[in-house]
């Protein structure tokens, strides 16, 4: 008889009410996988937007909601598993194409990463799709060098909790906006230099003054819309604008001749889609450069609150609510 698990599925796209507990068949590792038994698993963005409807999983990914996960390896060959340094048994936490919300999930070998020492499953939990995120946004597309300036739009959300630490820890400095004082004051407990209300404060106005007129060398928008024109403005002469989301809308008109003459960059990317290969490129170089600051103490997971899996409906209505301050994690 086929073992069984259970999971939290999208019964139909809408709100999160449609998010359902169910028993589905435990999945198998193929070439190059591993199945890892969860005790805890991420709630990210881009799973509200799968549940709407909006962020179909890509093609051979599971139709389960989740993208990282954290627990035990407990299937995948042994082989390929000794070659990567792994074996059954091992704490591990991974970035995941999909089925993150069940108690088995199958990732891909070059994708898992050991838990850093003296974290817990629900702290790894939190790591991958944020830190992933953030690595090749802000350090590789980007180019974030020590003693700039890094402007994160939304620092109170688990990526900008992320971005604050990891650019801290590499010697930038970090301005953040925020929605209230609370998170502002949050922010700034976490590391950020300097945190801008939005709703109070202009804030092209604030880095300017906050950086003596010369503004932000690289900015993670999760915005984009009508953002993007001010962001332009706040950007110091060769500086670089990442989109890592379009929460205000997917278009913006900007003053391209500010482009040329400041020699300016935009770009951005999306993770789901990317190879495994370059997946695997990216774990090797957070294995390298990240994981040493966070078994160290010097960046630490910041988790708002968790929830049994069976809770998943009130984990989604927090996160689509906006009052959380660093990460949302399912636990089994």
């Amino acid at each position: 008889m086929t073992a069984t698990m259970q999971a939290i599925e999208i019964s139909r796209p809408g709100g999160p009410e449609v998010l359902r507990l169910t028993s589905r068949p435990e999945p198998s590792a193929g070439p190059g996988q591993l199945v890892i038994g969860v005790t805890a698993c991420g709630v990210n963005r881009p799973d509200v937007l799968q549940r709407s409807g909006a962020y179909p999983p890509p093609p051979g990914a599971s139709d389960l909601p989740g993208l990282e996960v954290a627990g035990r390896i407990v299937a995948g060959d042994p082989a390929e598993l000794e070659a990567a340094g792994l074996a059954i048994g091992d704490r591990v936490c991974a970035l995941a194409n999909g089925g993150g919300y069940a108690q088995r999930c199958v990732v891909p070998i070059g994708q898992v990463l050991p838990v850093p020492g003296g974290l817990s499953d629900v702290e790894a939990a939190s790591l991958p799709e944020t830190f992933f995120t953030v690595w090749i946004n802000v350090f590789d597309r980007a180019r974030l060098q020590p003693g700039e300036t890094l402007l994160v739009q939304g620092g109170s959300s688990g990526i900008g909790v992320t971005a604050i630490q990891m650019a801290k820890a590499l010697g930038s400095m970090v301005i953040v906006t925020v929605g209230d004082e609370a998170k502002a004051a949050a922010c700034r407990r976490i590391g950020a230099d300097h945190a801008i209300n939005y709703k109070t404060q202009d804030f092209v106005a604030e880095v300017k003054r906050l950086t003596d007129g010369r503004g932000a060398d690289v900015i993670l928008d999760m915005v984009a819309g009508d953002y993007v024109a001010r962001e332009l403005q706040c950007l110091a002469d060769d500086g670089r604008l990442s989109f890592i989301a379009v929460q205000g809308g997917t278009r913006a008109e900007i003053d391209v001749g500010a482009v040329l003459r400041r020699r300016l960059t935009l770009t951005g990317s999306t993770l789901r889609p990317r190879s495994a290969a370059y997946k695997a490129g990216i774990a090797a170089a957070l294995r390298e450069k990240v994981w040493p600051l966070l078994a160290e103490g010097r960046i630490k997971p910041v988790i708002e609150r968790t929830f049994a899996a069976a809770q998943a409906a009130e984990a989604h209505a927090l996160m689509e609510s906006g009052r959380h301050v660093g990460k949302i994690v399912l636990t089994w």
